[in-house]
């Protein structure tokens, strides 16, 4: 028995990549930090479960991002998966300039000390149980060591560029 090649043709342009995952839904999630290297926050969208037993998250950030070496430093990180009303937020973590983003919502922290946002969907607070590279970005595996739901969720989805709420909307 033969084993396919992995790559049986050329690869895609990176362009057409780019345009075809912009048509891959994913939530909208506010990635944040805290620790030796500062209090820092990511808007990122490459988020998804690895497994419930134990319970374990996939995180990548790009390795250019001015954050990424802070969340390698810091060891922990907190997920918080954001609902309709936070698009202005999850833009103002999406570009770094300069201004306290931390400011414009309220913060608590659970057991690592990553912020955790008010009003989140859910807040995944992991500790970064390993941290592969992959092209340009750092794929991290975070085992989750609590949970915290939120009473009426809503949430945000990021398709075709463009932000698109779910749930409730007032």
């Amino acid at each position: 028995m033969t084993t396919p090649p992995i790559h049986p043709g050329p690869l895609p342009e990176a362009q057409a990549f780019r345009n075809g995952m912009s048509r891959l839904g994913a939530s909208v999630n506010l990635v944040t930090t805290d620790g030796p290297a500062g209090r820092h926050g990511l808007t990122v969208s490459a988020v998804c479960s690895v497994t419930d037993t134990p319970p374990m998250l996939l995180v990548c950030i790009n390795r250019n991002a001015y954050a990424h070496d802070s969340f390698i430093t810091n060891g922990v990180l907190c997920v918080n998966v954001l609902g309709h009303t936070h698009q202005d937020l999850s833009r103002s973590f999406a570009r770094w300039t300069g201004e306290d983003r931390f400011a414009a919502a309220q913060w608590s922290r659970l057991v690592t000390g990553a912020p955790v946002l008010a009003g989140a969907a859910v807040a995944f607070d992991c500790r970064i149980a390993e941290a592969q590279h992959r092209g340009t970005h750092s794929v991290l595996f975070c085992e989750v060591v609590e949970t915290r739901l939120a009473e009426a969720p809503a949430g945000l989805i990021w398709f075709d560029r463009a932000f698109h709420p779910l749930g409730a909307v007032v």
